[in-house]
């Protein structure tokens, strides 16, 4: 997730494993300036989804690094995957609430 702050760029990683038992999404990797512009190009590499919400990405920061997102943000957090999902299984981009449509940045 990406966001601008004071004309900075940040970005947050979360990762959620199933098959590793993860109770809950981690964030893994955040960062201001070229560290975040660092994030974003290695997850576009990857051909991962680059989502940009400034209030996500803002608590998110707060979060400690390989630390599990907090319950307050479960069901936002939540909200977005399973639109991720959606849209890997090939739902369209149309029937995603506005927060969660493709960004093109």
């Amino acid at each position: 997730m990406t966001a601008e702050r004071d004309g900075r760029r940040s970005a947050v990683a979360l990762r959620y494993d199933e098959s590793k038992n993860d109770k809950a999404p981690r964030v893994v990797a955040k960062g201001y300036g070229l560290v975040a512009e660092m994030i974003i190009k290695r997850a576009r590499e990857e051909g991962l989804f680059v989502h940009e919400s400034p209030e996500m990405v803002s608590l998110l920061m707060q979060v400690d690094l390989d630390s599990h997102i907090p319950p307050l943000l479960y069901q936002a957090v939540a909200e977005l995957l399973a639109w991720l999902y959606r849209l890997e299984a090939g739902t369209r981009d149309e029937d995603a609430p506005a927060a969660f449509k493709r960004s093109s940045a």
